[in-house]
């Protein structure tokens, strides 16, 4: 049986389990919540997220470090960083234009003519000079410890850079680093394969706790993000995918799978990137020296599933509160939507703050995102499949651009 047969029967499994003790409301029973829902999925589904979060750290930190050191003299690094992030951008300035555009036809919310009860402290979103300054490390040791992935990258590089100049004098540094890449990576490898244990503990949990009901009261909302979220991740990427490479992409998105599983059941872009990395390296074909650089930076700044959530959020919370938006309005949400997506990667509950960061520009409640909170979470799992789907999209598109896919594999 392969991988991904036995993810998706874990992840069926998980969410039939967690619907039986919703829906018969076992939770009420102490032995059921304590032992199984509060107790072993809960226990095992956050050991086996914290077991794959505990590679993120060094598989950044020496993959990046070998790969920008192992570049030849000829290949130019400001070049490649320019293209990732160029693409990055992109693509996130256009999730959220069609999460604006799709919420502006549908208009969810309207007629709900609510006022500004709700309660709902919004997370203070960090002042642009803090954002640059808190971008580079002052103690990396630091940076490594409390996961601030922003820094490990700058780091990463500049440790990188510094050992592509002296690799000449001194080859057996490099040897080393590259070896111990090689360990993390068999590490990676003998977790995944207990990966269908972990989702189905995470499925039951999550379904246990919150059903589907969970969805009734904001089924327009819902329904709408998916929607959206699904146009992105299979027409906008293939297409991007193919009019950059010609590579089809039905080969490629059957080599995703895997990933795109991990994504679903894991809710986390750090947490399913050394499953991306392996699955673009060996089973699409990307120079690694290319994706130990493009996918630690995607899984840290591109933020497509959150930025379509903000389109849509945005005009639903307008359409709540019965406030009109301007043209400009709508253009101010796209550049602040993209741009934070950047400045305010790493930070905790980034989704939210970058929410709240939209709707301060353009005047209005952030009481309002109390209302979408319920599905959030849900949401959220669909989210990080786009994101982690456009993380191996821009690293196939930058590693062909460089003469560095091999097109062999992926074909």
């Amino acid at each position: 049986m392969s991988l991904t047969l036995k993810i998706i029967m874990g992840m069926i499994l998980g969410f039939l389990t967690g619907l039986f003790i919703n829906i018969f409301s076992l939770t009420d029973y102490d032995f059921i919540n304590n032992y199984f829902v509060g107790g072993l999925f809960d226990i095992v589904g956050l050991v086996f997220i914290s077991s794959l979060k505990l590679m993120v750290v060094p598989l950044v930190f020496f993959s990046l470090s070998t790969g920008v050191a192992s570049f030849d003299k000829d290949k130019k690094l400001s070049l490649i960083a320019i293209k990732t992030i160029s693409l990055y951008l992109l693509t996130t300035a256009v999730a959220i234009s069609l999460g604006l555009l799709a919420a502006i036809i549908f208009s969810p919310g309207a007629g709900l003519n609510l006022t500004t009860s709700v309660e709902y402290i919004a997370p203070s979103p960090p002042g642009i000079k803090s954002v640059i300054i808190d971008i580079f490390p002052t103690n990396p040791i630091a940076a490594m410890a409390e996961g601030k992935m922003l820094q490990i990258i700058i780091f990463s590089i500049f440790f990188g850079v510094a050992l592509r100049t002296i690799k000449d004098k001194n080859s057996d540094l490099l040897k080393i680093m590259e070896n111990v890449t090689n360990v993390v990576m068999k590490m990676v490898f003998m977790l995944i394969n207990i990966a269908p244990l972990g989702v189905f503990c995470l499925m039951a949990n999550l379904f246990a706790i919150q059903g589907v009901g969970v969805i009734g009261n904001l089924m327009q909302y819902f329904l709408l993000v998916v929607f959206v979220l699904i146009i992105h991740g299979f027409i906008i990427y293939p297409f991007l995918l193919y009019s950059f490479t010609r590579i089809r992409p039905l080969s490629f998105y059957s080599k995703l799978r895997p990933v795109m599983l991990f994504a679903f059941s894991t809710s986390s872009s750090n947490a399913t990137m050394p499953v991306t990395l392996k699955t673009v390296t060996q089973d699409i074909g990307v120079n690694p020296k290319i994706a130990s650089f493009t996918v630690p930076l995607g899984a840290t700044i591109n933020m497509d599933g959150t930025a379509i959530m903000q389109g849509v959020a945005t005009i639903f919370i307008a359409n709540a509160y019965n406030i009109d938006l301007t043209t400009i309005d709508y253009l101010m949400v796209i550049l602040t939507a993209t741009m934070a997506s950047i400045g305010t990667a790493g930070v905790p509950g980034v989704g939210l703050i970058m929410l709240a960061m939209v709707l301060s520009q353009v005047g209005l409640p952030t009481e309002g995102i109390a209302l979408i909170l319920g599905v959030d979470r849900l949401l959220d799992m669909i989210r990080t499949v786009v994101n982690v789907t456009g993380d191996s999209t821009v690293s196939t598109i930058v590693a062909y651009s460089e003469d560095a896919l091999d097109k062999k594999i992926i074909n």
